[in-house]
């Protein structure tokens, strides 16, 4: 189970960057938004860091994508 939890971790991760990329921003411009450090969020994007619900749904809004979008199995359109 703890295997299948960080797999999917690390699948909400890469979409959290690839959305992240295709809206063209740094990881500097939305951790400073989020109010944690670069480094900080670099570890939710590698899937190193655990995120919660409410910094993924501040993740989401800043992204301006639905929450869903992140969470979906299927690509998007964002890659």
């Amino acid at each position: 189970m703890i295997e299948k939890y960080k797999k999917e971790m690390h699948r909400i991760a890469k979409r959290i960057r690839k959305v992240r990329e295709y809206k063209k921003m740094s990881q500097q411009d939305l951790a400073s938004k989020i109010g944690i450090s670069q480094n900080a969020y670099s570890k939710i994007e590698l899937g190193y860091s655990k995120i919660s619900l409410d910094r993924l749904f501040l993740i989401a809004k800043l992204l301006d994508v639905d929450t869903v979008e992140l969470l979906r199995s299927k690509r998007s359109y964002y890659y």
